[in-house]
């Protein structure tokens, strides 16, 4: 298994995001309900944020429940949010001692009182830290991200404070959720599925790919030191050619 010996330090990318799937399979596959999987992926979260952290990544998303996750059953529903007010409870003191700056994107609004106030207070908490940034996305969905930037682009433009021939890539940035947060350069997907889920379409538009079979409850620092050491086994062209990335980089 890699460690971070293998990893140069010099060429990291300098955000990375997850999706954390398989929770339920893995349960299932320990003869247990969908919810222990979650509990027992929280440990999975921590390993890998102070992994993320130790090497030096600068920001840090992980997938945490996405609109579509709110047509699951009530009872996981209610099970998910009562973990996710006790994790964020529990884990600050561990973000403030890694010097991680805690942050989150999506519908937050949609998301209980008591869940979303602890949020907050973990937000304002952490506000100060500087090491790295761990971005949760709760209740996200990209397609909503998106449509919501373009509501906002074309308010302005009726209101007459946006030109229409003014309206960029950098002007719909501007809008996303993610206006004060770098692109990711590396997508990780968890349980061996081949899909992004609706998450971060616009942003992952030159992201690096990375799959990998393992369930999330059993992802650890050292998967995530693997899918960074393939990511700097790749060649990034953005349109180039090898040869014009050689005489850039000469």
């Amino acid at each position: 298994m890699p460690n971070k010996t293998n990893i140069n330090t010099n060429t990291l990318p300098n955000h990375v995001a997850i999706i954390m799937d398989g929770n339920g399979r893995w349960a299932k596959q320990q003869s247990k309900i969908r919810v222990f999987g979650h509990k027992v992926g929280v440990t999975a979260v921590r390993d890998t944020v102070e992994g993320a952290a130790e090497i030096g990544l600068k920001y840090l998303t992980l997938y945490a429940f996405s609109s579509e996750n709110w047509a699951r059953p009530k009872s996981e529903i209610n099970a998910l949010m009562e973990l996710l007010v006790n994790t964020i409870t529990k884990e600050t003191e561990t973000l403030m001692n890694n010097n991680i700056r805690l942050t989150a994107i999506g519908n937050l609004d949609d998301l209980p009182k008591k869940c979303l106030n602890n949020l907050n207070v973990a937000i304002e908490k952490t506000s100060q830290n500087n090491k790295m940034t761990l971005v949760l996305a709760l209740s996200y969905s990209s397609k909503k991200e998106i449509v919501q930037a373009i509501q906002q682009i074309a308010e302005k433009v009726k209101d007459g404070n946006l030109n229409i021939d003014d309206i960029n890539e950098e002007s719909v940035r501007n809008h996303l959720y993610t206006h004060n947060i770098p692109d990711p350069e590396l997508l990780i997907r968890t349980s061996g599925e081949l899909r992004i889920s609706n998450f971060l379409m616009w942003q992952i538009a030159y992201s690096e790919l990375y799959f990998t079979k393992i369930l999330w409850p059993d992802f650890r620092r050292e998967n995530l030191y693997e899918a960074l050491i393939d990511f700097q086994s790749r060649e990034r062209r953005f349109g180039k050619t090898s040869e014009q990335i050689e005489k850039e980089n000469a």
